[in-house]
This record gives C-alpha cells, structure tokens and sequence, in this order.
C-alpha cells in the first residue's frame, strides 16, 4: 500500500494500536448495557483493514452471529422470550452492581424503588 518500508511500518502500527484500543473500550463495555459488541466488532473491522488474522477473527464472529441468530429465530417463540428475560436480567444485575458500587448519581430523585434495591 505505502511506498515507503518505514511509513508502511508506522501506519499498521498506529492501525494496529487504534484498533485495539477501540476494541479494549468495547470489552470494557461489554458487561454494561449498551453497544459493547458493537464497539469491539468496530475495533475489529479498523485491525482487520491491515492484518489478515483479525480478517479471519472478523469474519469467525460474523459466521457465529449468523448462526445464533438463526438458531435463536428458528425457537418457539417461549424459547425466545426466555432468553430476551434472561439476558434483561442479567443487564437489570449489572447496572444494580454498577450503581451499588459507585452510587446513585446526586441527580437521582429519591425514590422509595431504591430503598428496596438498596441503592440508597
């Protein structure tokens, strides 16, 4: 791609160092609800555009999603909704963890709810 051994050398570098930066942010993430997933598959597409095993981890990912998607999609439908339940109850533990942790921001009314989560 670069002309220059040196230069080519330095983009992979920083290629290589953006992208797995991206895809450390989005393991953090992971256990927190949102696009944790997400950042890290985005971490791997910026590796992959320079190095050819992140190309075959993408495209390994790619391949399971698939699958599971298929198989979550060919259940019944109460296979379904027992694991929508379950992973909304695994998310509902995460954030209590986190906020039992750091606590409930000063902006937080005070509500009777977090009295019985003791989260206040």
């Amino acid at each position: 791609m670069l002309a220059n051994a040196h230069t080519a050398r330095i983009y992979r570098s920083v290629v290589g160092g953006l992208g797995t930066l991206i895809v450390l942010i989005g393991l953090s993430l992971v256990p927190l609800p949102g696009p944790g997933w997400l950042i890290v598959i985005i971490g791997l597409f910026v590796i992959s555009s320079e190095f050819q095993w992140a190309q075959r981890l993408l495209h390994f990912v790619r391949v399971n999603v698939e699958r599971w998607t298929q198989w979550v999609m060919a259940q019944r439908l109460w296979v379904r909704w027992t694991i929508a339940a379950v992973t909304a109850a695994f998310v509902a533990l995460i954030v209590w963890c986190a906020l039992k942790l750091i606590g409930l921001p000063d902006w937080v009314p005070d509500l009777a709810i977090f009295e019985l989560l003791t989260l206040r």
